[in-house]
C-alpha cells in the first residue's frame, strides 16, 4: 500500500510537470529546435575540416612535456569522466520531473545550455578552420590511415558525417577542445543553479581532472585545453547576461512564467481584491490605519452632538 500511495504521488508530479513543460515547449521550440541543428552543423562542420587535415610532427607543448603520456589503451580514463558529467547534468536536468523542489523548468534550462553551446561551438568552428595543426592523436598522427580522408564520393557521404565513427575519429578539430565546451558549460550551468555545495566543487575538480587528462592522452594539445577554459567562461558570462533571467520556482511564484498581459491582469485583479478588502474593512470598522481612525472617530463626535441636539430640541418644544 505504501509502495503503491507513493508511485501515485510520483506519477502526479510526473504528470503535472510535463503538462507544464509541454506548454513552455509550444512557446519555445524554435530556439531549442535551432540549438539542436546546429548541433549537427558543428557536427559538419568537425567532418568537412579531416579533409584538409595533413599530419606531420607533433608541436612542441608545455603539457606534453609536463604530463606523462597516458598511451593509446588509457584514452578511455577522459572519456569516462566526460560522460559521467555529462550523464549526471543530462538527469539533473530532468529532476523537476520528480523531485517536489523545484528551482527551474527544464524546458529553460536547456534553451539557456544551447545558447551558450551554440556560441562557443561558432567561436570554435571559426577557429579550427583558421588555421590546421597537425592532430597530436594516435590516430592523426603519420602512418594512420585515418589521419587523411580521401576526397567525397557524393555529397551525402559529406552529410552523414560516418556517424559515430566519423566523430569519435576525427582529426583537424583541434582549437578549442569540444568535450571542454560541454564539461565548461554544464559545470557552470550547474553552480548557477544547482543547490549542494559538494557537488559543484566535486563538479570543478572533474573539470580540471578532465582537462590534464585529454592532453595527457594526447587527444588535445595543451592550447585547446587552456583556450577552451577562457573562451567559454567568458562566454556564458556574456551570453547569460543577455538572456532572461529564468523564474525561481521556489519563490511561490506562480507555476508558469506570466506573459506580459498575464502580468498586466493578475496585477489588476490583486489591486481589485485589495479595493473590496479595504471596503469591507471600512464597512466593518476593522481598519487599522490611523488616520481613518481618526476621521472615524470625528465623524461618530459630531453625529453624537447631532444626536443631542435634536433631542434637546425635542424637549424643549415638548415643554
Amino acid at each position: 500500500m505504501y509502495i503503491a500511495r507513493e508511485t501515485s504521488k510520483v506519477w502526479r508530479k510526473v504528470t503535472t510537470e510535463i503538462s507544464v513543460e509541454l506548454q513552455l515547449l509550444r512557446d519555445k521550440w524554435g530556439l531549442l529546435l535551432a540549438g539542436l541543428i546546429f548541433q549537427y552543423i558543428h557536427g559538419l562542420a568537425a567532418r568537412g575540416v579531416h579533409y584538409l587535415h595533413r599530419p606531420g610532427p607533433l608541436l612542441q607543448d608545455l603539457g606534453f612535456m609536463a604530463l606523462p603520456e597516458l598511451g593509446q589503451d588509457k584514452g578511455y580514463l577522459s572519456e569516462s569522466i566526460f560522460s559521467s558529467i555529462f550523464i549526471s547534468f543530462v538527469l539533473w536536468t530532468f529532476h523537476p520531473f520528480i523531485y517536489h523542489s523545484k528551482r527551474f523548468y527544464t524546458v529553460l534550462i536547456w534553451r539557456r545550455v544551447l545558447a551558450f553551446l551554440v556560441a562557443s561551438q561558432f567561436l570554435r568552428i571559426i577557429t579550427f578552420y583558421s588555421t590546421q595543426l597537425p592532430g597530436p592523436n594516435y590516430h592523426c598522427r603519420e602512418g594512420s590511415k585515418l589521419a587523411t580522408l580521401p576526397p567525397p564520393n557524393s555529397v551525402l557521404e559529406v552529410l552523414l558525417i560516418n556517424f559515430p565513427r566519423g566523430v569519435l575519429y576525427g582529426c583537424g578539430d583541434l582549437i578549442f577542445s569540444s568535450h571542454m565546451i560541454f564539461t565548461l558549460v554544464f559545470v557552470r550551468t550547474y553552480h548557477k543553479y544547482g543547490s549542494k555545495r559538494f557537488i559543484k566543487f566535486l563538479a570543478w575538480f572533474m573539470a580540471i581532472i578532465q582537462s590534464l587528462l585529454i592532453i595527457a592522452s594526447r587527444k588535445h594539445y595543451s592550447v585547446d585545453v587552456v583556450v577552451a577554459w577562457y573562451t567559454v567562461n567568458l562566454v556564458v558570462f556574456f551570453v547569460d547576461n543577455k538572456l532572461p533571467e529564468m523564474p525561481d520556482r521556489t519563490s511561490g511564484l506562480p507555476l508558469l512564467p506570466l506573459s506580459s498581459k498575464d502580468k498586466e491582469a493578475r496585477q489588476k485583479e490583486e489591486k481589485d481584491s485589495k479595493l473590496k478588502d479595504e471596503f469591507h474593512k471600512l464597512l466593518n470598522g476593522n481598519h487599522v490605519d490611523a488616520t481613518d481612525r481618526r476621521q472615524r472617530a470625528q465623524m461618530n463626535g459630531r453625529h453624537d452632538e447631532d444626536i443631542n441636539h435634536a433631542l434637546s430640541e425635542a424637549t424643549a418644544n415638548g415643554t
